[in-house]
């Protein structure tokens, strides 16, 4: 008996494969919500720390995790060689300038004095 549904037409199949293709792009591009960002910069004043990628923080980010944790610490056969970290340097991304503080310039604080009470 032949198949009178529309999922089984060419149609179908090609609409759904394209489906596919689109879901795949959207998760894989570089730069989508799973990705990276177009300019890692660390986070400054008014901005709130997100998530980097490990290997925008340094050049060999494999070998120092696997110093911290320990791996190959006590292989006496072939001991790991000193690490030496290849730490990048990254900008820092803030959305607004500080003001100077203003102090006066001989800072006296009284004693037995107390503070303004807030209403």
């Amino acid at each position: 008996m032949a198949s009178t549904r529309n999922i089984n037409t060419r149609l179908n199949y090609n609409l759904q494969q394209q489906h596919y293709r689109h879901s795949e792009n959207y998760t894989l591009y570089p730069n989508s919500q799973y990705g990276e960002a177009y300019f890692t910069r660390l986070p400054g004043d008014g901005v709130n720390p997100g998530q980097l990628p490990r290997d925008q923080l340094s050049r060999n980010p494999v070998e120092i995790e696997s110093f911290l944790f320990g791996i190959n610490s006590t292989n006496l056969v072939n001991p790991e060689p000193p690490l030496t970290p290849e730490l990048k340097r990254l900008e820092i991304a803030n959305f607004f300038q500080k003001e100077k503080v203003l102090m006066p310039e001989p800072l006296t604080v009284e004693k037995h004095q107390r503070p303004f009470p807030c209403p």
